[in-house]
C-alpha cells in the first residue's frame, strides 16, 4: 500500500474591515502607542463589524481555502474549526460553518486556544494518514474582542479578530506534515482565561459587577512559559523531523508579540528575517494567528514548492503545539539520509545546541528579572 501524506492544497483568510488603531486605544483607555509598540510591536488590529460572527467568519475564509484548492463543499470529508469564541454554548461553530458553506460531511469544533488550529491540522493529518479521509477543511477563527475588557490596558490592547482557513488533501508524494508536537500545561490554566460563563461560575450579577465575564490575563507568567516553551517545542519537532534549525525555509510563531518572536530567533539562533511576523497589523488573534501568517506568506510568496516551515502556537490551557510542513513538491533534507555529510552536519547541530540550550534555561530566570526591570522604569 502507497504511503499516504497530508498536504496544503488551498488557502483562505477573513479579516474584518474595521481597523483600531493604537491612536483609537489612546481614547478609550490609559495607554499610548509608544507604551503599546515598546512593549508587543502591535500597531492596529481588526475588529468585527456588525454582521460578523464567528461562524460567519470561518465560512468567508473557508469558502476561500475551497476556491484556491479547486474544489466544493461537497467535496470535503470533514471540517475541523479551531475556536475559543463560538457563536454559542450548544451548537458547535462547526456544525453552523458546514450549513453555511453547503457541505455534506462531519464537522467538530476544538479548543485548544492560541494553538488551536495547530492542534486542528495535526488532528486532519491523522485522518488522512490513516486512510480515514481524503479532504480536510481546517479552520482557525477568533472573536476576541467580544471577551475583552476595554478598561484593562493589559489585555485590550493585544488582540483582535480574524479567521483563516487550509484544506488538506491526500497525496502519496512525500511531504507535507513531517512532525507535531501537542503540550498542555493545565496547572497554570489561570494564566489565561475567563472567569464565568461556565459550569465553574455561571453567569450571575457577580459575574457583572465584578466585570468577570473579561478576558484575564497574568502577562509575567505567559511571557516566561512562552520563553520555555517555543523555542524548544521548535527545536524537537524539527529534530523530529530529522532535519535542523538552519533547513527551515520559514518560521511561522504564533502572533502575540514581538519581542518573544525576537527572543525564539535568539534562541534558535536563526535570523529574525525568517520569522515571518504581522502581529503589527492584527494583533494576537488566537486560534486564527498561526494560519493568517500563513496565508498571507504564501499570497507575498515568502513560500515556495518544497520549503520547510515550521510553524509553533501557545497559548490557553495553557497549550502548545508545533509543526514542521514541507510545501508542495521537493526533495527533503539531505539529515534524512543515514550516511552523508548531512547527517554528520545534523549530529553535531544538535549536540550544540543542546548544550547551549542548557546553558540558556540557566539564565532565563536572570533574563526575565532584568527584562521586567527594563518594562517598570
Amino acid at each position: 500500500m502507497n504511503q499516504r501524506y497530508a498536504k496544503i492544497t488551498g488557502w483562505g483568510k477573513y479579516v474584518p474591515e474595521r481597523v483600531l488603531t493604537n491612536f483609537d486605544l489612546e481614547q478609550m483607555v490609559d495607554t499610548s502607542d509608544e507604551w503599546i509598540t515598546t512593549r508587543t510591536g502591535i500597531k492596529e488590529r481588526r475588529i468585527r463589524g456588525e454582521q460578523d460572527t464567528t461562524s460567519s467568519m470561518a465560512a468567508a475564509a473557508g469558502q476561500q481555502a475551497l476556491e484556491t484548492a479547486g474544489l466544493q463543499a461537497t467535496d470535503l470529508d470533514l471540517i475541523i474549526v479551531a475556536t475559543s469564541s463560538p457563536d454559542y454554548i450548544l451548537p458547535s461553530v462547526a456544525n453552523k460553518v458546514q450549513d453555511l458553506l453547503g457541505a455534506s460531511c462531519g464537522a467538530f469544533s476544538l479548543v485548544a486556544g492560541c494553538s488551536g488550529w495547530v492542534y486542528a491540522l495535526t488532528t486532519a493529518n491523522q485522518f488522512i494518514m490513516s486512510g480515514t479521509y481524503n479532504r480536510v477543511l481546517v479552520i482557525g477563527v477568533e472573536i476576541v474582542s467580544f471577551a475583552l475588557d476595554f478598561t484593562d490596558r493589559r489585555t485590550c490592547v493585544l488582540f483582535g479578530d480574524a479567521a483563516a482557513a487550509t484544506v488538506l488533501e491526500v497525496s502519496y508524494d512525500p511531504g507535507g506534515v513531517l512532525s507535531f508536537e501537542l503540550g498542555s500545561d493545565g496547572a497554570k490554566a489561570e494564566y489565561l482565561y475567563v472567569p464565568d460563563g461556565g459550569t465553574v461560575g455561571p453567569m450571575s450579577q457577580r459575574t457583572v459587577d465584578e466585570r468577570r465575564q473579561f478576558l484575564r490575563m497574568n502577562g509575567a507568567g505567559l511571557a516566561k512559559f512562552a520563553l520555555r516553551t517555543m523555542p524548544s517545542s521548535f527545536k524537537r519537532t524539527i529534530y523530529q523531523a530529522g532535519l535542523t534549525p538552519d533547513d527551515v525555509d520559514l518560521y511561522i510563531p504564533h502572533q502575540s508579540n514581538v519581542r518573544l518572536i525576537e527572543a525564539a530567533a535568539r534562541q534558535l539562533r536563526v535570523p529574525l528575517e525568517k520569522f515571518y511576523i504581522n502581529v503589527d497589523r492584527y494583533g494576537n488573534t488566537s486560534a486564527a494567528a498561526v494560519p493568517l501568517a500563513l496565508v498571507e506568506a504564501i499570497e507575498e510568496g515568502r513560500i515556495k514548492d518544497g520549503d520547510i516551515v515550521a510553524m509553533s502556537a501557545f497559548g490557553a490551557g495553557l497549550t502548545w503545539a508545533s509543526v514542521v510542513m514541507q510545501m508542495g513538491e521537493g526533495e527533503i533534507s539531505a539529515a534524512h539520509s543515514l550516511f552523508s555529510m548531512g547527517r554528520a552536519r545534523y549530529l553535531a547541530r544538535r549536540t550544540s545546541d543542546a548544550v547551549i540550550d542548557t546553558a540558556q534555561s540557566a539564565f532565563l530566570p536572570l533574563y526575565t528579572f532584568i527584562n521586567q526591570r527594563r518594562k517598570k522604569k
